[in-house]
């Protein structure tokens, strides 16, 4: 299994599903896992059930993201870079299978530099840092 064909898929479905909120889990999971060379079934059974656990926990995330950003209010954050964050913040605070925080961090920056702005890596390093000291306190 790929965790990176995973989190790509996990990237995507929220994306899609930012934007367009009625959109069911499946039908985004789907559309995402289209456009993932590669991916295999674990692949889509991991991506499932974070995107599941991601939308279950959405306000918490939401809530800790935007004190953790200094009240920057999450639907002012580039969409890419919001749900990186939401995403390594499922991972690393609320899956069923913790990912250690040096781990989720650097995989959501390498898919940051892939898909987000010139300044979505350092962004969401920096605030992925703060949420991992302020869940260490």
């Amino acid at each position: 299994m790929s965790r990176r064909n995973a989190r790509e898929i996990v990237l995507k479905s929220l994306f899609i599903m930012d934007f367009t909120p009625d959109t069911e889990i499946s039908n985004a999971l789907k559309v995402a896992e289209e456009e993932i060379q590669g991916a295999t079934k674990s692949d889509v059974a991991y991506a499932k059930e974070v995107v599941e656990g991601t939308m279950s926990h959405i306000e918490e995330i939401d809530k800790e993201l935007e004190e953790t950003s200094k009240k920057w209010h999450v639907k002012r954050m580039a969409a890419i870079d919001r749900n990186l964050i939401r995403l390594a913040a499922y991972e690393m605070f609320m899956g069923t299978e913790k990912v250690p925080s040096a781990i989720a961090i650097n995989e959501v920056v390498e898919l940051a530099k892939l898909y987000g702005s010139d300044e979505s890596a350092a962004y969401v390093n920096g605030i992925l840092g703060k949420m991992v000291k302020n869940h260490d306190k």
